[in-house]
């Protein structure tokens, strides 16, 4: 397990990238724009593409390793309050990636929402809401934990930067990409150097 857990955001890093690259004209059909308009139905619509599978199961596997990252983080963390708090948001967040591979709607379309995109929408919606409260609860469990206290001036600052760019948009979701990405490869080395 402990190795799975390196794996998630390199793998979802990977095939983000794989992906945009091959369905970059069906991308461009939706309405996305690389720099103009980044966040139009991406990285989401994706799964609308012809290789639509491949982000839906790694929306499904990166989901399970974010969840499975917050379980070796709660059993190696100093057992506090924030510690017991943190690590379970983020299981959900981890939860609520995977529950992304209920399939998206196009936001140009010609009929109503379904009940998966939906479905896919609320699940966008409360990865934020306990992704970010996980990371924020987490730098206080870090603090607590000889181990880790360095470790929490990151995971705040990294949400100072991630955080805003999250709600700007535009190219501005590039940086909150890479930086929850970065983050969370970073604690998952941290984590299995402990372990190895």
């Amino acid at each position: 397990m402990k190795k799975l857990i390196l794996m998630g955001p390199v793998l979802f890093a990977v095939v983000l990238a794989a992906l945009t690259f091959v369905e970059y004209d069906f991308l461009l059909s939706l309405g996305w724009h690389p720099i103009n308009d980044p966040t139009f139905d991406w990285p989401s619509g994706l799964a609308l593409g012809r290789f639509g599978w491949i982000m839906t199961l790694t929306f499904i596997l990166t989901g399970l390793l974010m969840t499975l990252f917050a379980r070796r983080l709660f059993l190696d963390l100093k057992l506090t309050p924030a510690s017991k708090l943190g690590t379970t948001l983020m299981a959900l967040a981890g939860l609520f990636l995977a529950t992304l591979a209920f399939t998206t709607d196009p936001t140009i379309r010609d009929y109503p929402a379904t009940w998966h995109g939906r479905l896919h929408d609320l699940s966008f919606v409360l990865l934020g809401l306990t992704l970010f409260p996980a990371m924020i609860i987490l730098g206080f469990a870090f603090r607590a934990d000889p181990r880790w206290k360095n470790f929490a001036i990151y995971t705040w600052g990294t949400l100072a930067l991630a955080g805003p760019a999250f709600f700007i948009k535009g190219a501005a979701f590039y940086v909150f990409l890479f930086a929850i990405l970065v983050w969370n490869e970073l604690a998952a080395i941290r984590l299995n150097r402990y372990y190895s």
